[in-house]
């Protein structure tokens, strides 16, 4: 079995984090989204990976290289457009050949393994075995009708959505996946989509089989949910400690302290994670917080958000909370006469101001 997993896109909702990162690299608990996806992979067996990236794809093939380094062996494929996810297995027919494969959406964080799905897709015999999450907002996704045990249709971000199901974003296919994707027709939105792809495969016979992830899934493809991710993954990282904590200081709970980073004078509550050579310095750090490497924080309170690497919060006043802070941000409390807010902010940023 091989592994296809996405890294491609454009990451609109995600703006302006996205106008400089690729979305899949962005981090949770200070590791890029997409080194889940290929550990979960590569704790499967699976050695051999297809990484879908935008046409210039150098950022995650920077990040990545070969995937030695996760165990596995990393072939890049190229999408000229971001035509949609039917398309994105239509252009790698070549890599997958004639084997079954699990296709794996980089954004997507799930806890527990892939084991399961992929002994009952081979159990089964399914030619093609989707992995279902329950949702709030299921109109956000590709959503099931299902009867019985039985999945007959599958629509994809219906604005009346047939059950309170989303189809997650780790999908296990053989060769039969390559018929439909080359059969179906581009949507209104121009894309090819794979909710068409699975129900060409209905409508022809094939066997479409289906899990029920049962602990936590995450579409990490808004702000909240990127954060709400960080907290599910922090909640389940075990307490370590490279950095020092002074006397003055009280860190409690699991609370992740990567090599260089230094406490002084400072209450830090876990689960947090702080990045190497960052300083906390007569502050406060909250649970599900994750800071990254080389940022300074003095004299502030910061609680559920995520700081990206060299970032600097110094003197504010107010607690920081439910925040997303991207690299090499500056937040300061201004010292001049008269008193005023004074931002520089990049294209579809947000603030709000107590």
């Amino acid at each position: 079995m091989k592994a296809l997993i996405t890294a491609g896109g454009r990451g609109t909702r995600l703006r302006p984090l996205t106008n400089t990162q690729n979305k899949h690299l962005l981090p949770i608990a200070n590791k890029p989204i997409l080194h889940y996806a290929l550990g979960k992979v590569a704790q499967a067996g699976i050695t051999q990976v297809g990484i879908i990236t935008n046409q210039e794809g150098r950022e995650v093939k920077d990040a990545l290289g070969t995937g030695e380094k996760f165990g596995v062996f990393i072939t890049y494929i190229p999408q000229d457009e971001p035509l949609g996810l039917a398309h994105a297995v239509k252009i790698s027919q070549d890599f997958i050949g004639d084997e079954s494969f699990i296709f794996y959406l980089g954004d997507n964080m799930v806890v527990g393994g892939l084991e399961k799905f992929i002994d009952t897709f081979h159990k089964n015999k399914d030619n093609c075995h989707l992995t279902l999450a329950r949702v709030k907002d299921p109109e956000r996704f590709g959503v099931p009708e299902i009867q019985g045990n039985r999945i007959i249709s599958i629509e994809e971000k219906p604005r009346v959505p047939k059950s309170e199901f989303a189809v997650a974003g780790i999908y296990l296919y053989d060769s039969h996946i390559f018929e439909a994707v080359h059969a179906i027709k581009p949507s209104t939105r121009g894309e090819l989509e794979i909710s068409d792809a699975h129900q060409y495969l209905l409508d022809h016979g094939f066997q479409v089989g289906y899990s029920e992830i049962t602990g936590w899934w995450k579409d990490t493809g808004k702000p909240q949910d990127i954060l709400e991710a960080n907290r599910l993954v922090l909640e389940h990282t075990a307490a370590q400690n490279l950095g020092t904590v002074d006397h003055r200081s009280t860190v409690t709970g699991n609370v992740v302290l990567e090599s260089g980073a230094s406490v002084v004078n400072s209450t830090v509550r876990g689960p947090a994670v702080i990045g190497r050579n960052t300083i906390i310095e007569n502050s406060f750090i909250g649970p599900f917080t994750s800071i990254g490497h080389e940022c300074v924080i003095k004299n502030s309170e910061i609680e559920f958000s995520i700081i990206l690497n060299d970032c600097e919060i110094v003197d504010v006043s107010v607690r920081i909370e439910d925040s997303l802070l991207g690299t090499g941000t500056k937040v300061k409390r201004s010292q001049g006469r008269p008193r005023s807010n004074r931002f520089m902010v990049g294209d579809q940023s947000m603030i709000e101001i107590s």
